[in-house]
């Protein structure tokens, strides 16, 4: 699975305040979350709501977000970095 663009998730644009992040993510979250959505709608509307969760994770945290602005997904310093792929464990 395609790891997703935290800013396409929320729907916000690349240069949204921390308030614009906020009020996205909580309109989201309330639209998707699994009990405000049942029947077959709730398994969508749950894997909607972990991805909208985890976009705001990202982000929130202005350290996060500004590495993730510079390198993506990986979130290294480039394809040298030993501990790429090891996120905020060190």
């Amino acid at each position: 699975m395609t790891e997703r663009d935290p800013y396409e998730v929320l729907g916000v644009s690349r240069d949204a305040s921390s308030d614009d992040i906020k009020k996205a993510y909580r309109r989201l979250a309330r639209e998707h979350h699994p009990d405000a959505n049942h029947g077959r709608e709730a398994t969508t509307a749950e894997a909607e709501f972990k991805a909208v969760a985890a976009a705001y994770e990202v982000l929130s945290d202005p350290e996060r977000r500004s590495r993730f602005d510079r390198f993506g997904h990986t979130g290294s310093a480039g394809p040298g970095d030993p501990f790429a792929g090891f996120g905020d464990i060190f």
